[in-house]
């Protein structure tokens, strides 16, 4: 069963039989042939032949036919520990192979319940045991086996993983949250990234209890991580509705634009608005032309969005035709004003290059009223040259604006720590 998080989709990872194999395949052999310097433990003569008759099936895999002489040396009396133990044991091991997994969950639970097993051997089969009763549903024993497995050191990084995978299907946030954090580091520590699905639980967690700081806080890691376009899309939006400033609305725009997360024909057309208040129409008109071109536009609002689009194109040629005279004008400024004005309207060209001169040689200059704008606009150059130091330089450079949007501030710090991955 899958789980929606805000449209994204997810499906927990599942053991299955191959994966319990490692820890079930003991060989056989091994309970005639110990060469450690552990006492030597024998199975007693009541049951010497039908262990025989069983070790030499489950080497030819014979898994039915063992579990028949382990059936019968089971009903025989004058059994040791150790004989119960080896018996249940190795009924797990046959059960595994013919993929009962609740029938191996039992016997192994009978063979801990002999109390035959050393201190190094029992950890293994708690977690063995963790891994049979996820398999099996059984959420609760799984968390206490989990539990001694870890406290024993058995546990694996995704053994935590599942741990917290069933404290959230036991709808217990909370020490969901602290298995994660517990796999999350020990992934980090392995030097491996944390599997997805550890902060997909955090976010659904965030999501079920209408927690916004803590669905933006899963959304942050979800994309350092992934850099996928749908957290993207869920991430602005969430920091966009608590905007109420259109310069800053205009800058999420730009994030979600060139991220590629815009999806909904309505963002295309407030950003374009926006632009074009802005007096940036051929940036406007490339926004919009990209949503017409892709078919994004709904058939109710083509007429407005084709009306708006002729308008733009009108705008934006004469912006175009006032390049060379813009570009004399600014170079001749003593202040970086007009140059910063002549790489946005070069930026809505889509000449580039000429773009990041403008605005270098405004910034340069200094007395900028939008400094943060100039800084992006340059930084959007560089990405766009493909130049993605030359572009972290220049979001970095945001920091140093006063007064600049906290919120715009942290999504261009990720977009720009994203560049190039």
């Amino acid at each position: 069963m899958s789980h929606s998080i805000m449209g994204i989709r997810y499906r927990p990872l599942l053991l299955c039989a191959c994966a319990l194999l490692g820890l079930a395949g003991i060989s056989p052999a091994a309970y005639s042939a110990d060469k450690s310097d552990k006492p030597k433990q024998e199975i007693s003569r009541a049951i010497a032949k039908e262990i025989a008759s069983a070790q030499k099936a489950m080497q030819a895999s014979q898994w039915s036919e063992a579990l028949k002489d382990l059936e019968a040396a089971e009903a025989k009396p004058g059994q040791t520990t150790f004989d119960k133990k080896t018996v249940a044991e190795f009924k797990g091991i046959c059960y595994v192979r013919l993929n009962n997994l609740k029938a191996a969950q039992t016997a192994y639970e009978q063979a801990v319940a002999t109390g035959g097993y050393s201190p190094e051997d029992l950890p293994k089969t708690y977690r063995l045991l963790f891994q049979l009763a996820a398999n099996n549903k059984q959420e609760s024993k799984a968390i206490e086996y989990g539990k001694q497995a870890s406290d024993a050191g058995s546990a694996t990084d995704d053994d935590l993983l599942i741990m917290s995978q069933l404290y959230y299907q036991q709808k217990d946030c909370k020490n969901s949250a602290v298995w994660g954090d517990k796999a999350i580091a020990a992934f980090k520590k392995a030097g491996q990234p944390p599997k997805e699905v550890l902060y997909q639980l955090k976010l659904q967690c965030a999501s079920d209890a209408n927690d916004t700081a803590g669905m933006k806080a899963g959304l942050y890691d979800l994309i350092r991580l992934t850099n996928k376009t749908s957290y993207w899309n869920n991430l602005i939006r969430l920091e966009r509705q608590d905007e109420r400033e259109d310069r800053n609305t205009l800058m999420i725009y730009r994030i979600m634009f060139d991220t590629n997360s815009m999806n909904a024909d309505s963002d295309y057309m407030e950003m374009a608005q926006l632009l074009g208040d802005a007096g940036l129409p051929g940036e406007a008109y490339a926004v919009l032309d990209k949503a017409m071109s892709s078919n994004i536009i709904q058939a109710d609002h083509k007429e407005r969005s084709t009306r708006l689009l002729a308008a733009l194109k009108t705008r934006a040629d004469a912006d175009k035709k006032s390049l060379p005279q813009l570009d004399a004008e600014a170079q001749k400024s003593p202040a970086g004003q007009l140059d910063a004005k002549l790489g946005e309207v070069y930026f809505g060209a889509g000449d580039y290059q000429n773009a990041a001169t403008a605005i270098s040689r405004g910034i340069g200059k200094g007395q900028i009223k939008q400094l943060d704008e100039a800084y992006v606009y340059l930084g959007r150059a560089q990405v766009a040259l493909k130049n993605y130091p030359e572009a972290k330089k220049a979001f970095e450079k945001l920091k140093t604006v006063p007064n600049v949007s906290p919120r715009v501030l942290k999504l261009w710090d990720l977009y720009s720590e994203k560049l190039g991955s």
